[in-house]
């Protein structure tokens, strides 16, 4: 299975929560609401989740082995350091235009 698209659909200024993400596999099958934390100085990701009645969370979807675990990872943090590089140049580039009167 490989990863055919990464979409870094939010990304977040405060706590922990730095990024909301989409992933497309083999141009087929779209997961959301992958999020991207920051924690103890590193970024990872967790899967979505869905509540349980005693308060608890279950993943939805989620990888089956450490190795595809770690690919995923990879594409996701790659890509969420892309999205926050473009979106720093765009306030740079907003920051450095001309006022227009």
């Amino acid at each position: 299975m490989q990863i055919t698209d990464v979409k870094v659909r939010k990304l977040f200024d405060e706590g922990p929560m730095r990024a909301i993400v989409s992933v497309t596999f083999d141009g087929q099958l779209a997961v959301h609401d992958i999020k991207v934390i920051n924690a103890r100085e590193k970024y990872f990701i967790v899967m979505p989740s869905r509540k349980n009645p005693d308060d608890t969370y279950r993943d939805i979807v989620h990888p089956i082995n450490s190795q595809f675990r770690a690919a995923l990872e990879s594409a996701v943090i790659n890509a969420f350091y892309e999205a926050l590089e473009n979106a720093e140049n765009e306030v740079e580039d907003t920051e450095e235009a001309p006022a227009e009167f």
